[in-house]
């Protein structure tokens, strides 16, 4: 999966991010590197599921995967 996202200059220094594809998903970081890094974090995040939090019937299952 590739996803865009738009970084933009913090006025305190340094850059934050955003991923118009995931809503409230946004991170920062004082350089790029670091700004990458917690992309990767806050997308995963962002897309994780609490299973214990969905209520399950006897014949569901739970699948993952890539796209």
């Amino acid at each position: 999966m590739k996803l865009k996202v738009i970084i933009h200059p913090a006025e305190e220094g340094g850059f934050w991010a955003e991923v118009p594809a995931i809503q409230g998903c946004a991170t920062q970081g004082e350089t790029i590197e670091e700004l990458l890094t917690n992309l990767y974090e806050a997308v995963e995040a962002c897309l994780s599921v609490d299973l214990e939090d969905i209520e399950l019937a006897q014949n569901d299952r739970v699948m993952e995967i890539a796209v």
